[in-house]
């Protein structure tokens, strides 16, 4: 054990320092040499300070990303290998003798060590945020939504936890199959759920105040045979100075929604287009584009892992303390798979939200056909949450479910050179 132990902190500080070297000395920061002084140069709408923090913030941003995901990875394989996940099993066994109760508390003592020891990582995270006036959160509000994202999460994963073992348990070799049919009304349910319940749990919701710009908003919804009544605005700026608006959702539940940011910092002609990229998502299907995606992905995810929990099992179980995948211990095991196989599909699976974004922003610009104000939108985007233009590739690739703002703002000048 203090052998791999060893090996896996080796590994970790390896790692990390090839992330610092990638993110803080190979990459360069900028736009390339033929885009200087164009509308997609960050030089040409930020002020030097605003270039510096931005560029300073995103890079701390994105090693912190991509050093805490192996974190949460080690931590689940260090809590196998010590017996540690072992002992909250029996724990769980002594306190009761139905299975419910005993899965809901073995994971409340793995959420709360793993939430524990996570903590600090984070605080760092928050306190970034802001130092760089990103976050307008106080540290009590931030708690607040720390717990409750930890019950909602340990909610929802009981249920989940007591579905899977019970179908490992009565179906053990098609647990996976049975399990991915079951994802398919709970993901349904979730999403017509989470706008309506969850959601509220962490900011106020209401209809757009400004009735003036929800008329016009509602009108271009007209245009495109969106059933709107409303759109939703959110007090954002409590938490953030940052821009968003987004679609989430689905039926009668769907809603459009904006940020008050947004709202504060954005011209109307700037809404107007935001709003026509969101409708945009609406029209051409992409919610449920993405839930067969993520159905289909879901599905292939399933299968491996049941395969390489098999395999792990039968060659490393004595190691990892786990003697069958019918035991809790396993779970673990289960949640490190899933995340290593999730990182794994992410540059597939931000490739397809990257087109989806893009085919978003073409549907906007032929609707509002103003491309100075859909520029400006970008650009103001990136000046109020310090992000870069161009960043480097493998942030892109891992974790831009968008395309990048000089991707953006070079199409729409293209677009606007054919009319």
């Amino acid at each position: 054990m203090r052998k791999w132990l060893t090996r896996s902190i080796l590994l970790y500080f390896v790692y990390g320092l090839a992330v610092y070297w990638y993110l803080f000395i190979f990459s360069g920061s900028g736009v390339p040499a033929p885009y200087e002084g164009t509308s997609a140069d960050p030089a040409t709408f930020m002020t030097g300070r605003e270039l510096i923090l931005s560029q300073e913030y995103s890079t701390i941003r994105n090693f912190l990303y991509f050093v805490t995901i192996p974190f949460e990875w080690f931590l689940l394989f260090v809590f196998m290998i010590t017996g540690f996940s072992r002992k909250m099993q029996d724990w769980s066994n002594a306190t009761s003798k139905i299975f419910s109760l005993q899965s809901a508390i073995y994971f409340f003592w793995l959420s709360l060590f793993i939430s524990i020891l996570s903590f600090p990582v984070d605080m760092i995270g928050f306190q970034l945020s802001k130092m760089y006036h990103i976050t307008t959160q106080s540290f009590s509000a931030w708690m607040k939504d720390q717990l409750i994202d930890f019950w909602v999460n340990y909610l929802l994963m009981t249920v989940i936890i007591l579905v899977l073992y019970w179908l490992i348990k009565r179906f053990e070799k098609r647990w996976w199959l049975y399990a991915w049919f079951l994802s398919i009304p709970f993901s349904l349910f979730l999403m017509f759920f989470q706008p309506v319940v969850i959601d509220p749990l962490y900011n106020d919701f209401y209809p757009l105040q400004n009735k003036e710009l929800e008329e016009k908003i509602l009108e271009l919804a007209d245009q495109a045979d969106i059933p709107a009544e409303h759109v939703y605005e959110v007090n954002m700026s409590e938490k953030t100075n940052a821009l968003n608006a987004y679609v989430t959702g689905i039926g009668s539940n769907s809603r459009i929604v904006l940020w008050d940011t947004t709202l504060t910092r954005l011209s109307e002609e700037e809404i107007l287009f935001i709003m026509a990229h969101e409708m945009g998502h609406y029209v051409m299907n992409h919610i449920y584009v993405g839930i067969a995606g993520y159905l289909l992905l879901s599905l292939v995810g399933l299968f491996l892992i049941d395969k390489l929990m098999r395999l792990f099992i039968k060659r490393n179980g004595e190691f990892l303390k786990i003697r069958s995948m019918k035991e809790l211990t396993s779970f673990p095991l289960f949640l490190l798979l899933l995340g290593v196989l999730t990182f794994a599909s992410s540059p597939l699976s931000n490739t397809v939200a990257r087109y989806q974004e893009k085919s978003a922003d073409m549907y906007a610009i032929e609707m509002t056909g103003n491309h100075e104000a859909a520029i400006q939108s970008f650009q103001e985007l990136s000046r109020a949450g310090l992000s870069q233009v161009d960043p480097p590739t493998l942030v892109k690739i891992f974790r831009y479910t968008h395309p990048t703002m000089l991707e953006r703002i070079l199409y729409l000048e293209e677009h606007k050179k054919t009319e």
